[in-house]
């Protein structure tokens, strides 16, 4: 048995799971999750700052040291979105390598697998469509988990919930109707062709997914401000429902707060009020156009995916996407 430090770094948050490995097999150990906003002016000057560099390589160092605080041998790293789009890239990944790490920039067809691959785990023999919600883009996937991994399609779109805010909802505090109303619209040009690939306007030849599962901090968000859960408890959101009509209340009650009324509501972290509207409008979107009245929120995500995938990688078998991440000792 042994255990392994899975890092993800993404546009809005930087995520560490400790994970115990045994067989090929993963039991969560720990879970820690700090917004850093890497993405933040990313849209504006393509490049990431000095200040949100120094804030991730901060939490990472953070992150190694609890790693090894809790006995983990090995580690990995991946980066999403936010690290796809940016000019000066290199500059975190060389920060990273300096730390021991080999980070992997991901691509959204593997950022969607690995999601896909971390929540199956909770829907065996029911064919789902994940949506895993970011801050620079949503992954799409669908398929199924039974006797082996079927994934049937995984599309990446540039719908985030930070890429909408700077783009559409920072003109005015709170948004005007109409900077909501363009900011859907861009939500819907995005997504429509890539639910069409996923065969929900096929029904009738009975390939429509049974569930809609979400993931993301937006999705885990809006359950715990329905709940107002203070503090956050991870058991009342994992596999909690909201149905379209709750969804559209919360995009409703949002529009209507000015960021720092949103930084106040129970349940809500204060650095997720800038941009928890974008991310809410982009899932209402995204119920509208599939057709669901009702979604699923996952606290399985790409993390538990990519300790799958680890586990797969130290125990020197097949990796079970096709695709393996860097492991490294942790001295």
């Amino acid at each position: 048995m042994e255990l392994v430090a899975c890092i993800d770094i993404g546009t809005v948050t930087c995520r560490l799971a400790v994970a115990e490995v045994d067989g090929g097999r993963v039991g969560r150990l720990a879970k820690r999750s700090v917004i850093c906003n890497l993405g933040e002016g990313l849209g504006a000057t393509g490049a990431i700052s000095g200040a949100s560099c120094g804030r991730v390589l901060g939490t990472v160092d953070a992150y190694l040291q609890m790693a090894r605080q809790l006995g983990a041998t090995h580690a990995c790293c991946t980066l999403t979105s936010a690290a796809r789009d940016a000019s000066n890239v290199q500059v975190i990944l060389d920060g990273l390598r300096i730390r021991g790490l080999e980070p992997q920039v991901i691509s959204g067809e593997v950022e969607g697998s690995l999601t896909f691959l971390g929540v199956a785990q909770d829907f065996r023999g029911q064919r789902i469509l994940v949506a895993d919600n970011g801050g620079g883009s949503t992954e799409l996937a669908v398929g199924g988990l039974g006797e082996g991994l079927r994934l049937d399609l995984v599309r990446s779109t540039d719908v985030g919930c930070r890429r909408i805010t700077e783009r559409f909802l920072s003109v005015q505090d709170p948004p005007s109707a109409e900077d909501v109303a363009v900011a859907r619209g861009f939500a819907e040009g995005l997504f429509a062709p890539a639910l069409e690939d996923a065969g929900l306007a096929r029904a009738a030849r009975g390939l429509r997914p049974d569930v809609l599962v979400v993931t993301g901090g937006t999705a885990t968000s809006l359950v715990a401000v329905k709940k107002a859960l203070v503090p956050y408890d991870p058991a009342q959101v994992h596999l909690a429902q909201l149905s379209r009509e709750e969804v559209e209340g919360l995009c409703e009650r949002l529009s209507g707060l000015t960021m720092a009324k949103r930084a106040q509501l129970p349940g809500l972290q204060p650095q997720r009020a800038e941009v928890i509207l974008g991310g809410a409008l982009a899932i209402a979107e995204l119920m509208r156009l599939s057709g669901f009245g009702r979604l699923t929120v996952s606290e399985s995500d790409l993390l538990f995916g990519l300790a799958l995938c680890a586990a797969d990688a130290l125990a020197g078998a097949a990796s079970r996407l096709g695709w393996t991440p860097r492991m490294r000792p942790l001295l």
